[in-house]
């Protein structure tokens, strides 16, 4: 009885030895590698490019006085829309004393003219009515009385122009009123009433009063790099994307491509690029959304297309040298997967599928990517 129970003690660690031995010997056995299949399908590939810029008005004008002074009042704010002769801001004259001594001494000189050409005109008057002159010699005194009161009106006119900028007959016209030049939005206000004003000569710019710009009228302006820019060409279309309005893209047409390098990123050159932005309008001809000059914005630009073509993932792909190479699928549910390796020609590809333009048809599968186990994948 106690040799039985020793012989099937015996058996029992024998048992338990070999089943460990083949419990790690199956588990060491590498497992079949099963791999996802993968349909053609037919598709538009877009080559894209991104460019980061702005938007600009295309045309923004300083406004600037015709005349030095100081500002008495502003009549607009930044953000308000103006017309072409519109008032902006008034002004108050500061004279110039040199000036302002000649225009007196002009109006002191006419008045002594005229009063002696009213002098003249009455005296020969009273002869001309007795018939002791000639109507010759009345007309000429009776010319040099109206000349005499047209030169004391002009320079009554020159004196106020001087001293105030502004004259009775010209009032409406005044240049102590800053007019806007065109129709737009007011962008910029730099100054406040009390600043001194001067206006442009050959000396200075002058004081800008307002920025005025047609925002109906709008450009895209960004850089692009030089390995992308012998792609491009004039009137190719754009979509832009503005990063305050993130749910409107606005289509555009590239306009301008600089012929010289504008910057250097990277020890890359970057070359200045210009899209006209086709802005649309509501029933009323109003912009839809109010755009703000200096937006930061982004251009999505199709470099090639290509559409309905044949296209697999690009990563079902296997590059060797110049070839191109997929793995078709021979016997899908054979374990391990049965596959036939074929050259296939590839064609245009956006990053993520790939034009196959010979080798492959559309009912045929290839082989993707590995099919992990849930322990695999954790």
């Amino acid at each position: 009885m106690k040799r039985f129970f020793t012989y099937t003690l015996v058996a029992l660690v024998a048992l338990l030895f070999l089943g460990t031995f083949v419990f790690l010997y199956l588990n060491s056995r590498p497992k079949p590698v099963r791999y996802e299949t993968l349909t053609p399908a037919v598709l538009d590939i877009r080559k894209t490019t991104i460019v980061t810029g702005k938007i600009e008005p295309r045309d923004e004008v300083a406004v600037k006085p015709q005349i030095s002074g100081i500002i008495t009042e502003l009549l607009k704010e930044a953000g308000q829309h103006v017309e072409a002769g519109e008032v902006i801001a008034k002004l108050k004259v500061i004279p110039d004393m040199n000036q302002l001594a000649s225009a007196q001494s002009r109006v002191r000189l006419s008045r002594l003219n005229l009063e002696q050409a009213k002098t003249d005109h009455e005296r020969q008057k009273t002869l001309f009515d007795k018939g002791l002159i000639s109507a010759n010699e009345y007309e000429k005194v009776r010319q040099a009385y109206n000349q005499a009161r047209e030169e004391a009106k002009v320079a009554q006119e020159q004196l106020e122009l001087t001293r105030d900028g502004v004259s009775a007959s010209n009032a409406s016209s005044s240049n102590t009123l800053v007019r806007s030049t065109i129709s737009g939005i007011i962008l910029d206000v730099p100054v406040k009433v009390g600043n001194s004003v001067i206006l442009s000569n050959t000396f200075n710019d002058g004081t800008t009063i307002a920025s005025v710009a047609d925002m109906s009228n709008l450009i895209f302006r960004g850089n692009i790099d030089e390995t992308e820019v012998g792609r491009l060409s004039v009137g190719m279309p754009m979509q832009i994307t503005i990063g305050a309005l993130q749910d409107v893209r606005f289509s555009a047409a590239l306009e301008y491509i600089s012929p010289k390098a504008a910057a250097t990123t990277g020890g890359a050159n970057q070359f200045e690029i210009k899209a006209a932005v086709n802005v649309p309008t509501d029933s009323l001809g109003a912009t839809s959304r109010f755009i703000r000059s200096g937006y930061s914005a982004t251009a999505d630009i199709v470099l090639e297309k290509a559409d309905k073509v044949l296209t697999i993932p690009e990563a079902a792909i296997e590059f060797s040298g110049d070839s191109t190479f997929v793995y078709v699928v021979k016997d899908e549910k054979a374990t391990p997967q049965v596959y036939e390796r074929r050259a296939v020609t590839t064609g245009l590809s956006d990053g993520i599928n790939i034009e196959i333009r010979s080798g492959l048809r559309k009912e045929e599968k290839v082989r993707g990517g590995i099919i992990l186990t849930e322990n695999e994948k954790n």
